[in-house]
């Protein structure tokens, strides 16, 4: 067997490096654990970054995959599907919105709800002009409509022009956002608890203000669930603790738990008066295999109280980083809800992911100087106390 460095020499002689990975070569997973190809062990607080909510190795969601994968993997969206029906009604009864467009990745459902806005606007007044406001420090994707709207500008300068016609406000702050309006937005899209710009919640006055304003304007509020959806913060969608519903969810990651399958949704208003046949498409997009996945995940979403399970640990969890910002003076503070946490540093967290790993802890960060927890959803107490005992043990080695 080759090593581990053999490997990691051979993925950077093939692979487009556009990533600086950890120099491991994961091979398996099981529970909230995953294994190197030496034999490692890892507590993992990454979960594929929000993916894996389920865990790894969950008996019921591989049996219906593989049950799945001996009927039929895909047929395109010229026919129907049972398992995308059945998935489709299934996000519609957890989100109490109407339609679905089953996309292969969360940048896709991004794209799909700009293109679902603008023809939205379009229709009403036939310009091509109309205005898309979205937040400052957000993060979208990396698709070329998805990094118009993200909110970070070394992302997007080597890749100019965009799409056009975006402005960005400041979230929570309001006044930014009165300050963006005209006659032509017909568009306001955020992230309800910003994660890569630092795992920031939006706050409640602040959403209802803008469902407010978009109601008044007739203008789309888009809410990007992608990272804090499926949940991550102690609800199915993390705008439903603040009952300010969207007209357009974008959803992904742990929708899937591993297979690539994300969604845009609308409501019937915005659904029956914008895209419609030719206008948008995907050859993958919602395959009997990905709506299987989403449909063992919602099941066992229900049937393992996954939800009750973040409320209880994600409180556990948050007392135990308070503890910790307690403790040490180099962490400024601790924020986020739920199964979503962060942990913000006077400086950048590398050498502190770093160690962790090599103690057999994953962790990431979300922005320089914040370490990003975004554990499975179904880890314990337990896992929390492992997690704290050996980032304590970090950041003291290297005080």
């Amino acid at each position: 067997m080759e090593t581990m460095k053999a490997y990691i020499k051979e993925a950077e002689k093939a692979l487009l490096h556009t990533y600086n990975r950890y120099q491991v070569v994961l091979d398996k997973g099981d529970g909230v654990y995953l294994y190197d190809i030496e034999g490692k062990k890892y507590l993992d607080f990454c979960a594929g970054i929000a993916v894996f909510a389920l865990g790894y190795n969950n008996k019921s969601y591989n049996d219906a995959l593989k049950a799945q994968i001996d009927k039929v993997i895909h047929t395109s969206n010229y026919y129907y599907n049972v398992p995308a029906i059945e998935a489709a009604k299934k996000i519609k009864e957890v989100s109490g919105l109407d339609r679905v467009f089953f996309t292969n990745s969360g940048a896709e459902a991004v794209e799909g709800a700009i293109k679902a806005a603008r023809k939205y606007a379009y229709l009403k007044d036939s310009c091509t002009d109309h205005e898309i406001i979205a937040m400052e420090h957000s993060f979208h994707g990396r698709t070329m409509g998805a990094l118009s709207v993200t909110g970070n500008p070394k992302y997007r300068e080597a890749f100019e022009p965009m799409i056009g016609h975006i402005r960005f406000a400041r979230l929570n702050d309001f006044d930014s956002v009165l300050a963006n309006v005209t006659e032509k937005t017909c568009a306001i899209i955020l992230e309800t608890v910003q994660g890569e710009g630092g795992i920031i919640p939006a706050r409640e006055d602040f959403l209802r203000q803008v469902k407010a304003l978009c109601e008044e304007k007739d203008i789309l509020l888009i809410l990007d669930e992608i990272q804090c959806g499926m949940g991550r913060t102690g609800e199915m969608f993390a705008w439903q603790r603040y009952g300010v519903k969207p007209d357009i969810m974008t959803c992904a990651k742990a929708l899937g738990c591993g297979v690539p399958v994300g969604a845009f949704v609308l409501t019937e208003r915005v659904g029956a008066a914008s895209l419609t046949s030719g206008d948008h498409g995907t050859t993958y997009g919602g395959n009997p295999l990905a709506a299987a996945a989403v449909n063992i995940v919602l099941d066992l979403f229900e049937q393992n109280h996954i939800i009750d399970n973040v409320k209880e640990t994600g409180a556990y969890l948050e007392e135990k980083l308070e503890s910790l910002a307690a403790e040490f003076d180099c962490i400024t503070e601790r924020r986020g809800l739920g199964l979503m946490q962060g942990l913000v540093f006077e400086s950048p967290v590398n050498n502190v992911i770093n160690a962790a790993l090599e103690k057999g802890l994953i962790l990431i960060n979300a922005g320089a100087n914040i370490i990003r927890f975004i554990p499975p959803l179904v880890i314990g107490k337990e896992n929390v106390d492992e997690m704290t005992q050996i980032l304590r043990e970090c950041l003291l080695e290297l005080q």
